[in-house]
């Protein structure tokens, strides 16, 4: 189980994290809240914690004035109304920075993040099976959340990724969608490119969603997928080319 600390000195901003976490993560045990830099050395000199979120701005001080006095070596999700504080946040163990008000969606990537780091590193040979011959990584799976369950996703049961309000997801051909913790620009070097293209700046879309696609003015194409895509689903003039040798499998 998963033992988490809320840093946090405004007991309404303290009950709506708890709120979302409860509901993201029911698994998890919130076992401390402190709201001041004394009160939270304290309780992380007396007890073992997991994970911690804190706010920044606190009734004593910084936050950061807690690592500076004892080596904590948790992984840190900081939660302020500061956006100037983000650097120092990343040298203190911090895995994300999250704005208030905070978004649930938004804690969900950063709790995402937590558990993935959190899981041990692969060994060298587990590693090579992940290369293909040109030394690039492919993916076939893929590790995702549903509620407080683990759930893994075979590459074949992916649509489509795509991004929107700055989240990644990953749309399955039954109709679902989760938030994954890699940006398009990185899927893009991952993915098997015989099977799955880079059809703009927000979506990457496999061979086996494309039903038809038309031409419109400007030399442009717009597609037609199944499921259909959530965002626009054009192939710009400069991506044609390549689009169209991709359908053809000369990639």
């Amino acid at each position: 189980m998963v033992r988490y600390l809320i840093i946090e000195d405004e007991p309404l901003a303290f009950e709506e994290l708890k709120r979302m976490m409860d509901q993201l993560r029911p698994g998890f045990q919130m076992a401390g809240w402190a709201q001041s830099v004394c009160q939270s050395i304290t309780l992380l000199r007396s007890q073992t914690f997991d994970l911690i979120l804190a706010d920044i701005s606190l009734a004593d001080g910084l936050c950061f004035d807690i690592f500076r006095q004892i080596d904590v070596g948790i992984p840190v999700i900081f939660t302020t109304a500061y956006d100037e504080y983000a650097i120092r946040a990343f040298k203190a163990n911090g895995i994300d920075y999250l704005l208030k008000p905070v978004e649930i969606s938004e804690l969900e990537v950063a709790v995402m993040r937590y558990e993935r780091n959190s899981v041990a590193a692969p060994s060298a040979g587990h590693l090579a099976t992940l290369c293909d011959y040109g030394g690039r990584r492919t993916k076939d799976r893929f590790l995702v959340r549903s509620g407080d369950s683990y759930l893994h996703v075979g590459i074949s049961e992916v649509a489509f990724f795509y991004s929107e309000d700055k989240y990644t997801f990953l749309h399955v051909f039954s109709g679902k969608r989760y938030i994954i913790d890699y940006s398009l620009d990185t899927l893009e070097d991952m993915l098997d490119r015989a099977c799955f293209f880079r059809t703009s700046r927000n979506s990457i879309i496999s061979i086996q969603a494309v039903v038809r696609c038309s031409k419109l003015f400007g030399g442009r194409l717009k597609l037609h997928c199944s499921p259909e895509l959530p965002v626009e689903s054009i192939v710009s003039r400069s991506r044609v080319r390549k689009f169209m040798e991709w359908i053809d499998g000369l990639v």
